[in-house]
């Protein structure tokens, strides 16, 4: 039982190192790592290369094909480009395999120790924070790796006659390489860590306790496996994000279905590449883990050679496989770029709230628009329908900023750079204005409404005047909207302060203008109370559209 526990510790260890780690250097690269992919994937042979250096940089396959879907699902990535990221992703990950195999080739904590005392220093110094936090991550999954190793000698597997005679009663044949093939990837499947099932399976082979066949065949479970991340994560994302997880899915079950048609000559082929017989009685523990990760870099690196010239024929599968989702009520509620759940990247995740605030302000606008429909309209009939639509819209905004607030709530739970808590503090108030603004349009309904009731009836001239009130706040929408969607640097304060001035000073000159006509009885005071609402809510919503400005540019 203690064995047992150190094992399960062992593991839990490493997959927390490999976060920790994961996340230390999200933290450093983040705010670049869309830019890259953005930038260095103009063909195929660049996305390749630029998948792996990312997967190298944040030492996670499943952080880049995640941080991938997203970006697709965000319309910053094409699908073609999207699946030559996730190939060099994979060549990518098997850096970690090489991690794994020289903790088993020496004695780590040597090297621990010295690297725990520097990352506890700079953590609490505050001074090279995150580099404190990657020598933390590391520090544990070497050390992680040196407990497997060292619990994997005490247990001592090749010297007990029941799990030797239970691992011998499978035969190096066809039927036990599928066999471990579905474990692996079981596996993988439940842990989500394919780092941590190669360390296992490191452990199983040094002791003795699996052939390297066996070892190998798990291996590739390992790589189906770690598939599922990206397709949980895409699950209700876009129909373009679901089909770029297929491409990753279909992109290692080819390379398994070929590796199997050659299973046993390309063993034998990786063997003699580090030295290895494979049919000797006795193995080095460490040539069996070098053994390990030279097939899985062989694995990966001749599956994206053969695949690389084949990602329009992929893309075309994918898209036959993936159909588009029937098309929905343009009322419907629904989140277009957060996917359920945190993202393993939370510094990326940044991007798909960013990107769902966006769409939350283009609602909002179409929104503002059924009002101005509204004003003009004198059936009844279409009265209710279209204010109907309004109040549906205004319970839209609600919901939206619920479910966005939520997930900046969540995302600020993790451990994020200072840079990335201040954009979420910013978002939260983008998110908040912008339902006062779904708040505001639903009250300009509901004064129209009053109008229709009490058949007040406004004159050709105080008609002009309202809505040239409507077009410059649609103005100040059109600017906040493309605030919102585009780059920060690109969008100055002061266009959108004008617009908002502007609609001062036309709220002002429209009150004195209110004024004077009922001072010489031009019209009701019940028509001119009307009349003052409107403008008034209008104003309202030009300081509610300023607010997100403020927010989206970091200015007061």
């Amino acid at each position: 039982m203690l064995i047992i526990l150190k094992l399960l510790g062992s593991i839990a260890l490493l997959i927390y190192g490999m976060k920790v780690m994961s996340e230390a250097l999200q933290k450093m690269a983040g705010p670049q790592l869309r830019h890259l992919l953005g930038a260095m994937t103009t063909n195929r042979v660049s996305g390749v290369a630029t998948g792996a250096l990312v997967t190298v940089a944040v030492q996670s396959s499943a952080a880049t094909t995640v941080m991938t879907v997203s970006f697709v699902n965000a319309a910053l990535l094409t699908l073609s480009q999207a699946i030559s990221i996730i190939m060099g992703a994979n060549i990518g990950t098997t850096m970690s395999a090489w991690i794994m195999s020289a903790g088993f080739s020496f004695n780590v904590a040597n090297m621990v120790w010295p690297a725990f005392l520097v990352a506890i220093i700079l953590i609490q110094t505050g001074k090279h924070r995150y580099i404190g936090d990657f020598l933390f991550g590391l520090s544990f999954l070497l050390f992680a790796l040196g407990m497997l190793k060292a619990t994997g000698v005490e247990m001592d597997l090749a010297s007990k006659p029941g799990v030797v005679a239970f691992f011998s009663s499978f035969k190096t044949n066809y039927g036990t390489v599928l066999l471990f093939l579905l474990i692996g990837t079981v596996l993988t499947a439940m842990v989500q860590s394919s780092a941590a099932l190669m360390a296992i399976t490191m452990v199983l082979c040094a002791t003795g306790a699996i052939s390297i066949y066996q070892g190998i065949a798990l291996v590739m479970g390992e790589n189906i496996g770690t598939t599922l991340t990206a397709n949980i994560a895409a699950l209700s994302a876009n129909t373009q994000a679901r089909r770029t997880a297929m491409a990753h899915l279909l992109f290692n079950v080819f390379g398994v279905m070929w590796v199997l048609i050659l299973f046993f000559p390309f063993v034998r082929m990786v063997c003699r590449v580090v030295g290895l017989d494979p049919t000797a009685p006795e193995q080095d523990a460490t040539k069996l883990s070098f053994a390990l990760a030279t097939f899985h870099t062989f694995f990966n690196v001749i599956n994206t050679a053969v695949l690389i010239w084949f990602i329009p024929q992929i893309e075309k599968l994918v898209c036959l496989i993936i159909k588009p989702r029937k098309a929905e009520d343009e009322d419907e509620f629904r989140l277009q770029y957060i996917s359920s759940g945190i993202m393993k990247t939370p510094e990326i995740s940044i991007l798909q709230a960013q990107k769902e605030i966006a769409f939350f302000g283009e609602k909002m606008q179409r929104l503002f628009s059924q009002v101005r429909d509204l004003y003009s309209t004198q059936d009844e009939q279409e009265f209710a329908k279209l204010f109907e639509r309004i109040r549906k819209g205004e319970d839209f905004s609600d919901r939206m900023e619920n479910e966005i607030g939520k997930y900046l709530g969540d995302l600020g739970a993790s451990h994020l750079s200072d840079e990335t808590k201040q954009k979420i503090r910013a978002m939260m108030r983008e998110i908040g204005e912008l339902e006062s603004l779904g708040d505001s349009c639903f009250n300009l309904a509901r004064i129209m409404r009053r109008k229709l009731d009490n058949k007040v009836w406004f004159d050709d001239s105080t008609n002009e005047g309202i809505l040239e009130m409507y077009t410059i706040v649609d103005e100040a929408l059109t600017r906040m909207n493309q605030t919102l969607s585009g780059r920060r640097e690109d969008y100055s304060i002061e266009d959108s302060r004008s617009i908002e001035n502007r609609i001062n000073a036309k709220r002002n000159a429209l009150k004195q203008e209110n004024i004077a006509n009922l001072d010489r009885q031009a019209y009701s005071y019940e028509l001119g109370t009307v009349f003052n609402d409107l403008i008034a809510e209008c104003e309202k919503a030009g300081d509610y559209i300023i607010n997100v400005v403020e927010a989206r540019l970091g200015t007061d």
